[in-house]
């Protein structure tokens, strides 16, 4: 019997309202690691997709320098600021991105973290190049490039940070599709600021749905992964 994982489609959701839902099933997960769990019982694993209002999150190992806006400055363009618990640097999330939480029991599916970040970097690569582009990834760092070996024409098109505890994983992935990139230009990107940032409409030249995008992922994350749907 294959691994089975929910998915969860929230739509548009407010950042703090959607890592407050995450961490309550993450916590409940990783309790369970210190106890008897009949599997009947067992939390299962969930694969969130939502789409964000506009926000910049810093991970754990960030630094504020790499925002470039102060409290009013962000208040004008509508968005928020958070320090949470993922690892890497600064990202933006907002409308026409697909943010992707996937809330898995490593230790279950045979995995490590290394290996789980690597197979989420293959899941968008694969999703990325039903739209042509070609995805690689960049030695030092997490994510998915366009262009990776090319200098300061390198350029992500989708952030990774995860968060893991007793093999229990949170956060997870950003993949630009329509996102309106001027957002970036007030950070420096998950730390770097020599190289840019870009989305599936972008390289493309055309107008992207999101749905479509999210679609195509719900199917490679499946693929890549080797689990089913609830």
């Amino acid at each position: 019997m294959p691994h089975l994982v929910i998915y969860d489609d929230l739509g548009l959701r407010d950042y703090k309202e959607t890592w407050e839902y995450q961490e309550r099933f993450f916590n409940l997960k990783v309790a369970e690691k210190g106890r008897p769990v009949a599997d009947g019982e067992k939390t299962p694993d969930r694969l969130i997709f939502v789409e964000h209002n506009h926000v910049y999150t810093l991970g754990k190992s960030g630094s504020e320098q790499n925002l470039l806006l102060d409290y009013i400055q962000l208040q004008a363009r509508d968005a928020s600021f958070y320090r949470i618990d993922r690892g890497g640097d600064i990202t933006y999330h907002g409308p026409g991105q697909l943010v992707g939480y996937p809330i898995f029991d490593l230790e279950a599916m045979g995995l490590g973290l290394r290996d789980y970040i690597h197979l989420l970097e293959e899941a968008i690569i694969r999703c990325i190049s039903r739209f042509g582009i070609e995805g690689s990834r960049l030695e030092g760092a997490t994510g998915v490039w366009i262009d990776p070996d090319s200098g300061t024409r390198a350029r992500k098109i989708c952030a990774i940070g995860v968060r893991a505890s007793r093999f229990v994983t949170m956060h997870g992935f950003a993949l630009n599709v329509s996102t309106d990139l001027s957002y970036f230009s007030h950070i420096n990107p998950c730390g770097f600021t020599d190289k840019g940032v870009t989305s599936i409409g972008k390289e493309t030249g055309e107008k992207i749905e999101l749905e479509d995008v999210k679609s195509i992922m719900y199917n490679t994350m499946r693929e890549v992964f080797g689990y089913d749907y609830y």
